[in-house]
């Protein structure tokens, strides 16, 4: 893909800065159980983390106006790189919930920033592969930093202040190394009722992944802790799940730029729903059989925010990016807001494999509602997937199948 080029320094950006925030969301559920928060006080401050990530989503287009992309992203990684150092200075949850507004309210904007900027340099053809890319360096830079918490420990000053140092760095190639820095558009209003017209299921999908990986990314810890995990297994099993999602991004998304991504999504979700009722019925508290099955899990959940993202960007037009990568934003941090709360109150009744149980739940609405969308729009048309092989035998990079390319261009939202 040659359109990768330009976009090789805010990559690594993206490596260095997702790394130093999925770290945080570990160790903040770490520090909390050692600190005596309970699994509700832990789900509260992870819910005012995505609670800022929802107002950041209204106000940074705004700032994308107003500044530009490269100023945007300095400023809000500043504050977010400060309130981290803030985090140990003053261990209390009230100041902990605050301090996590803020960093939500400036990763909801960075996120906007890079993935508005990615999607600007992609093409249909090959965006879900990009965005895969983008995911395999989230995930993977997000599962090394994981291991920085047993060899520097959860206490102490030191974790806090690299983590302060990995958001810092992540400016200088962006600052110094991107030529591809978009012109900002035109209109950059949040209109969130145009964005559920580009695509309803992408903005559905949105919401229910924001719930489930939320969930997941700021409770799992909680979970691994209760049932009798060591601090090495804790980071191990997190990572592990995020490891499943990485080696298989970029086989689903090559997949879905083939065919109906709806297709794709449905399958998606059915294997994270199986893998999340394994988890429930069959793990127990044995390590070995919980990396295995949140192994599989993490295959499968991890990859849904891309897939519905790439869905709704593929029906977007080119001034368009920043409004559905913002809403996008936006429908996730609704999601997201109630899954660590909602999750946290299910494990203290029930106990912690009822995390995934409540995953289980939200995958089955999830199912039905692609199944009613993809019964919502009538079937390609024969005639288009000739199309497709003439395309598979004179490109190198396979083109989307022509059934893909022709949903881009059907004027039925999907």
């Amino acid at each position: 893909m040659s359109s990768i080029r330009p976009l090789i320094p805010l990559l690594i950006t993206a490596g260095i800065l997702l790394g130093g925030n999925g770290l945080q969301s570990t160790l903040i559920a770490l520090r909390g159980a050692q600190e005596g928060f309970s699994p509700a006080t832990i789900g509260m401050i992870g819910t005012t983390y995505f609670g800022g990530f929802l107002l950041g989503c209204i106000f940074i287009t705004r700032i994308m106006k107003a500044v530009g992309h490269v100023r945007a992203f300095a400023a809000l990684a500043a504050i977010a790189a400060s309130g981290t150092l803030m985090l140990v200075l003053v261990i209390d949850p009230l100041m902990w919930a605050t301090i996590r507004f803020a960093t939500g309210f400036c990763f909801a904007g960075l996120f906007t920033v890079m993935e508005s900027w990615l999607n600007s340099g992609a093409s249909n053809h090959d965006r879900a592969r990009l965005l895969a890319i983008y995911r395999i360096i989230d995930i993977g830079s997000v599962t090394g930093a994981q291991f920085m918490i047993p060899v520097f420990g959860a206490g102490g000053f030191t974790i806090f202040a690299i983590m302060s140092i990995m958001i810092t760095l992540s400016l200088v190639p962006v600052s110094l190394g991107d030529r591809s820095n978009p012109t900002p558009p035109s209109e950059v209003k949040l209109d969130l009722r145009r964005a559920w017209r580009i695509s309803p299921l992408g903005a559905i999908g949105c919401i229910f992944v924001g719930i489930t990986n939320s969930a997941f990314r700021t409770l799992s810890p909680i979970y691994a802790d209760q049932i009798g995990m060591s601090v090495t297994d804790v980071v191990t099993f997190v990572s592990v799940g995020i490891i499943g999602g990485a080696m298989i991004q970029y086989p689903l998304g090559y997949l879905s730029d083939l065919w109906d991504r709806r297709l794709v999504l449905l399958v998606t979700t059915l294997g994270a729903l199986l893998s999340a009722l394994a988890l429930v019925f069959f793990a127990g508290n044995s390590p070995i059989a919980n990396f295995v099955l949140i192994f599989i899990f993490g295959s499968f959940a991890m990859p849904l925010y891309s897939l519905s993202a790439a869905h709704a960007n593929d029906r977007a037009e080119k001034d368009e990016f920043v409004l559905v990568n913002a809403a996008l934003m936006l429908f996730y941090s609704v999601g997201a807001i109630a899954g660590p709360l909602i999750a946290s109150l299910f494990m203290e009744r029930y106990g912690p494999h009822s995390l995934f149980a409540f995953s289980a739940a939200v995958y089955v609405l999830f199912v039905a509602v692609i199944v009613y969308r993809m019964g919502a729009r009538s079937p390609v048309p024969a005639g288009h997937r000739g199309r497709f092989f003439a395309l598979l035998r004179t490109s190198p990079i396979f083109a989307r199948f022509a059934g893909r390319n022709a949903a881009s261009n059907d004027t039925d939202a999907a």
